[in-house]
């Protein structure tokens, strides 16, 4: 088994949690709540493999993918039958799932030989894409928009990471794992100690500075 396949099985079982535990907070129905997982576990990755023209698409090719997300998915449903999950449960799914899928994505771009550019930002895609449809889904603000969130910048930096530790010859599974860990730790940082990016403000407009 791959080191990449791993990690997409990772991330979608991850994601597909995140889903289950979003639309459940809306009191979706049983239906609802599997297609929430299901679009959050394989939207990013579908997209990059529609961007960089793979087919067919991964989740086509292999039924692990689907069998993961089923079992993440079904696992959680029986876990919030008995006990109420914790408050920051959901973003902490998120931020792994995040991780996973943000070096794995990056990975997929490297073994299709695509450009360093383009390698960071399939797996930034890879990354945030899923979890950007279930925010829609479920009426929220993505969490990629909300205001100075660590969330696309971690994915960015934990991806050009990898992608320079791989360049300098940094043995592998390393470049992966602080990769990973760069995007986690960044944005747990976001989601327990409030760390941010300062708001664009511009003068005369509502929140800006006005230097008159």
């Amino acid at each position: 088994m791959s080191l990449i396949y791993l990690l997409n099985l990772l991330g979608a079982a991850v994601f597909a949690v995140s889903g289950v535990l979003a639309a459940a907070r809306k009191n979706f129905d049983l239906l609802g709540v599997l297609v929430v997982a299901i679009v959050t576990a394989v939207g990013g990755g579908t997209l990059r493999d529609v961007l960089l023209d793979v087919h067919p698409i991964f989740w086509f090719r292999d039924e692990g993918h689907l069998l993961a997300i089923a079992a993440a998915s079904l696992g959680t449903l029986f876990y919030l039958r008995f006990r109420r999950p914790p408050e920051r449960l959901l973003l902490i799914a998120d931020a792994l799932g995040l991780a996973l899928f943000t070096i794995g994505g990056t990975q997929v771009a490297v073994a299709l030989e695509s450009h360093v550019v383009v390698a960071v930002i399939m797996g930034v895609i890879t990354g945030v894409a899923g979890g950007m449809i279930r925010d829609v889904l479920i009426g929220e603000i993505p969490m990629i928009l909300r205001r100075g969130d660590f969330y696309a910048t971690a994915a960015i930096t934990g991806a050009t990471l990898y992608m320079v530790l791989l360049g300098a010859g940094v043995p592998r599974p390393i470049p992966t794992l602080l990769g990973m860990a760069t995007v986690l730790l960044l944005r747990l940082a976001s989601i327990v100690w409030g760390l941010r990016l300062p708001p664009l403000e511009l003068p005369g407009l509502p929140g800006g500075h006005d230097e008159r």
